[in-house]
């Protein structure tokens, strides 16, 4: 990709302040990707209980950035940071911000972590905002990369998602058992293993297949 990057944004939600020094590239594909991966598999597996009503409520912004270098990445995230505390929580919740142009190393993308909550923290979002993180081969501490629970965190594409600290209490609160939710998950993963992960299609290029599917 060429360092001239252009600036724009797909958004779902509603349409947020974006500083023009934050280079971003409109990317459809990728959006759709994970939009089809949280349908899919975050909300189909009910992977995490939380999902649904954002989604089913336009909640979440997703932005798709192609820019190829790490710094320009965590502008972006801290600009949509600051877009998503000044937004009204009942209008926009969430934000899932999409790496489409760097990162694609697990290990550079976790390395890549450290640097992106450092940069909230300094920013004054520690206690306000979380940062969630998926990745195509994410892999948690402890597991080889062919461990099937690693999946909980696998999306299409290397992904940093902004939480409100607000709405993670809220949801404990009605979700008592909150803690059960990652046992859960690695016995679902364990349940239907690599083929039934696989036949969710959920990789890079889901939604073209899917779309050429229905055509």
């Amino acid at each position: 990709m060429a360092s001239a990057v252009r600036h724009s944004f797909l958004v779902t939600a509603v349409p947020l302040p974006v500083s023009d020094s934050a280079p971003a590239a409109y990317d459809e594909a990728a959006i759709a990707d994970t939009r089809l991966w949280l349908e899919r598999a975050v909300i189909g597996l009910n992977l995490c209980p939380f999902a649904k009503s954002v989604h089913a409520k336009a909640q979440i912004r997703y932005v798709s950035c192609a820019t190829e270098f790490e710094g320009d990445l965590l502008d972006i995230l801290e600009s949509e940071a600051k877009g998503l505390v000044a937004e009204d929580p009942r209008r926009l919740d969430t934000i899932l911000l999409i790496a489409t142009g760097c990162l694609s190393d697990f290990l550079d993308f976790n390395d890549f972590l450290g640097r992106a909550e450092r940069r909230l923290r300094r920013a004054g979002f520690d206690g306000v905002l979380q940062l969630a993180s998926f990745h195509p081969d994410y892999c948690f501490a402890g597991t080889e990369p062919e461990d099937v629970t690693n999946c909980t965190n696998r999306a299409p594409w290397p992904t940093l998602h902004l939480l409100r600290e607000a709405s993670l209490d809220r949801a404990v609160e009605a979700f008592p058992d909150a803690e059960a939710i990652y046992e859960r998950n690695m016995e679902t993963l364990e349940r239907i293993g690599f083929a039934g992960w696989s036949a969710l299609d959920v990789s890079a290029g889901a939604a073209h297949r899917a779309a050429g599917e229905g055509a």
